[in-house]
């Protein structure tokens, strides 16, 4: 720890409320332990162009209310290949960074992994995700208000699915896991959802036909989940209109909607505790770990876990929905 006089702060990947929450968390508890913090804008690909500036306290003031990331985010294709990782660590180097906190997803979380190993800086990840994707953790940053986005559309959406008797497919974000078309469906009422965890056991919409779509039922809403493996909302209608063109069938793609909005009490405060327990976690001497929450206790996740083992679906709200869709 006592080489550790400064911390250099990011977020990557796609954003997620809560996001800004956990920057203010960041700097705050460094500057709380005599540490430096330096924000970098951009993600990594500020790494590289030396996007950097020192950050004080009112750098973050008003701001965990706020949805997206106040240091933006990019995609970053030149962080992928060492001469680009190089050219970061220089960065690093020239700035007097001692240590990094990464706010992101699954490719984000990869990335540090990669580059603490290269250069063997410590790292500390934060798991900013709408996805909930990431193993070792019961929730990540913005998920819980990217659900009540998706709650409160899809109650509207269903006003219009009874007055015209209709099977809509909502498709919501998750391109490889199902956490937000599940919890979605169960908090919104929806009669199913079809997700890749389970795709090649059962063929869920011919069990929607047979069991969710009944004769009693004059409107289904399913939740889709983005996946290329379900062929994602429209794939599904496409689907009923060979297969069973006597519904009508609508579709409605949430898209970006479910990033955006200002962040939940539950991620704001999720935010808050895992920004602090990351500057814990580097004064403990911690590296290449992802800050996760396990019930309601904050533990240290190595990268080697977080981003390589698959995050298991609840199969025991799989058969809630199907008891509840009656």
């Amino acid at each position: 720890m006592a080489n550790i006089k400064c911390v250099g702060l990011l977020t990557s990947g796609g954003d997620a409320p809560g996001m800004n929450a956990a920057i203010r968390a960041v700097t705050r508890a460094s500057i709380y332990n005599d540490l430096e913090v330096k924000g970098i804008y951009r993600g990594y690909k500020g790494l590289i162009t030396g996007e950097i500036l020192p950050f004080k306290t009112n750098n973050v003031s008003n701001i965990i209310q706020q949805g997206g990331t106040i240091l933006k985010t990019a995609r970053c294709v030149e962080f992928r290949e060492p001469e680009g990782r190089r050219t970061a660590y220089e960065t690093l180097q020239k700035e007097g960074i001692d240590a990094l906190v990464v706010i992101g997803g699954d490719g984000s979380l990869t990335g540090a992994r990669i580059f603490a190993q290269e250069y063997n800086i410590p790292v500390v990840g934060l798991p900013g995700t709408i996805d909930n994707d990431l193993y070792g953790t019961d929730t990540t940053i913005g998920y819980d208000t990217a659900l009540n986005t998706i709650m409160q559309a899809v109650d509207k959406i269903r006003d219009t699915a009874s007055s015209h008797e209709r099977l809509f497919f909502i498709e919501v974000m998750g391109r490889d896991a199902g956490f937000l078309a599940l919890n979605g469906a169960l908090a919104s009422g929806a009669e199913a959802a079809i997700i890749p965890e389970i795709w090649t056991e059962v063929d869920q919409l011919e069990e929607l036909i047979k069991n969710g779509f009944r004769k009693t039922k004059n409107s289904s809403i399913v939740l889709v989940a983005e996946s290329e493996i379900t062929g994602g909302a429209i794939g599904m209608a496409e689907r009923v209109k060979k297969e069973y063109p006597q519904y009508d069938v609508r579709v409605t793609i949430l898209g970006h909607i479910q990033r955006g909005g200002s962040p939940t009490a539950s991620d704001r405060i999720l935010a808050s505790r895992m920004g602090a327990a990351a500057i814990d976690a580097l004064m403990e001497d911690q590296r290449n770990v992802m800050m996760g929450v396990q019930d309601d206790t904050i533990v240290y996740v190595p990268f080697s876990k977080a981003v390589k083992k698959d995050k298991p679906i609840n199969r025991d709200l799989l058969n809630t929905l199907r008891i509840l869709s009656i």
